[in-house]
């Protein structure tokens, strides 16, 4: 009886390794499998990302380009205004009349004589003087 205890122990034993030889197999197999299966979903997360990027970048680039045609527009717009005012003050105007100054109007737009303006000006005093042409200069009459 011992001998059929010690062949089933031996069987028992053979099971045992072919089960754990099979339990390794699986286990091995499972590895590869988690390692394909890492990989493929780090390609999947990698296009997923790149696709994310590119549409920002795009609408990025988009928003830069609208931003600079504004600031071309914007640029285009402010270069005529500053070229300062063209017309005189009302009482500047009625001013030099009295003192004989006229404007002169040619292809470049009104402008004063410089030896009529100084003439006039005589009577004023210095500080009047360096305002009406100061104010003259904004105009774009007196250069």
């Amino acid at each position: 009886m011992e001998d059929s205890n010690v062949v089933d122990l031996m069987e028992a034993t053979e099971r045992l390794e072919a089960v754990a030889e099979a339990l390794e197999q699986a286990a091995a197999l499972l590895a590869e499998r988690q390692v394909a299966l890492a990989a493929e979903a780090e390609e999947h997360v990698g296009r997923i990302v790149a696709t994310v990027e590119s549409a920002r970048e795009a609408e990025l680039e988009r928003r830069l380009v609208e931003a600079e045609a504004k600031i071309a527009e914007l640029t285009a717009s402010a270069a005529p205004q500053s070229q300062g005012r063209k017309t005189l003050p009302t009482g500047m105007a009625t001013m030099l009349a009295k003192q004989g100054v006229t404007l002169e109007l040619g292809a470049s737009g009104a402008s004063i004589e410089a030896g009529a303006l100084d003439s006039a000006l005589t009577s004023l005093g210095i500080e009047q003087r360096i305002a009406v042409k100061s104010e003259l200069r904004r105009a774009g009459l007196l250069g």
